[in-house]
């Protein structure tokens, strides 16, 4: 296995897919590497990113499938530094300097451990955090990319197994919203946004209950709105939070994207990119695959606009 620090590259293995035992060899490998010990480590979440509990040494581990993740975890390092300079409450990086760290064609980053993941944040405090991190000015030493809303989509699309009827009609409307997004009129001051904020973003520090922001990956220069429509879309299409919560986000924050004419425009944005990564899941799960089935369905009827 070959290890190489940031900005490296690494060979593939050859070793099958992105998996519970893939993402261990990897860890261990870099573990040895850095001087960490691995032993103990316990997978949490195993998604598009591993996720390790290293026990005992209060750190977790990140692991993402393929050096394609290399840019997104390049991001998040340099954002982290940025905000911990700033005093802003988000993820500390811990461990080796030189990060992140490629090993067998996966990258990998250390961070302290602040919580426990089944414990999440609520929407007032997403909306204390986002209201505070859209009024930060960065230093001008750190590059941001371009948000890139239909990054992936297309070729999530293309690979999905699909009926072709499905297939087409998908791309069609990915490229009528890609038309309709073009023209968008925001008005909220664009620069630097979370990129992927809602409640799972958020999580309780174990020692004073205080909030910190997570999962940097997704950083990049975009309008601010871009931050807001998540929540409002879980309330809205998916019921996942309430009218009550979501005027209660509204209110922290200071603005609601619902009532800005180009939210249902976001929003399908949003909903289509992230049903492009359901229709692409590792697992091909029965469920999931009815999930697909359902919410193509639902685009048909016109029941997303």
């Amino acid at each position: 296995m070959r290890v190489t620090g940031r900005g490296g590259t690494a060979r593939p293995s050859g070793q099958p897919g992105f998996s519970a035992a893939s993402t261990r060899r990897t860890l261990n490998a870099v573990g040895a590497r850095v001087g960490i010990d691995t032993s103990h480590a316990e997978l949490v979440t195993q998604g598009e990113i591993a996720v390790y509990d290293l026990r005992g040494l209060w750190l977790i581990a990140r692991i993402a499938r393929t050096t394609d993740y290399l840019p997104g975890f390049t991001t998040e390092v340099d954002v982290a530094r940025w905000l911990e300079s700033a005093g802003f409450p988000a993820a500390r990086l811990a461990g080796p300097a030189d990060q992140p760290i490629v090993a067998d064609g996966q990258v990998v980053t250390f961070w302290a451990q602040v919580a426990e993941h089944k414990y999440y944040g609520t929407v007032i405090e997403l909306a204390s955090l986002l209201r505070r991190l859209h009024h930060l000015d960065p230093p001008s030493s750190l590059v941001l990319p371009e948000l890139r809303p239909f990054k992936g989509a297309q070729t999530r699309i293309s690979r999905a197994e699909l009926p072709e009827n499905d297939r087409e009609f998908l791309l069609n409307r990915l490229d009528d919203l890609r038309d309709r997004y073009a023209h968008l009129d925001f008005v909220l001051p664009p620069g630097p946004i979370h990129g992927n904020a809602n409640v799972n973003s958020v999580l309780p520090l174990m020692w004073d209950g205080s909030h910190v922001l997570v999962d940097l990956d997704c950083f990049a220069v975009g309008p601010r709105e871009w931050d807001l429509v998540l929540t409002a879309m879980y309330f809205e299409r998916f019921g996942w939070h309430t009218w009550k919560e979501y005027l209660e986000f509204a209110v922290g924050y200071g603005f609601d994207v619902m009532s800005w004419p180009g939210y249902t425009v976001l929003r399908n944005v949003r909903e289509l990119t992230l049903l492009t990564w359901l229709a692409l899941n590792p697992w091909n799960l029965p469920e999931i695959q009815s999930e697909v089935r359902g919410r193509i369905a639902d685009l048909r009827d016109g029941n997303a606009d």
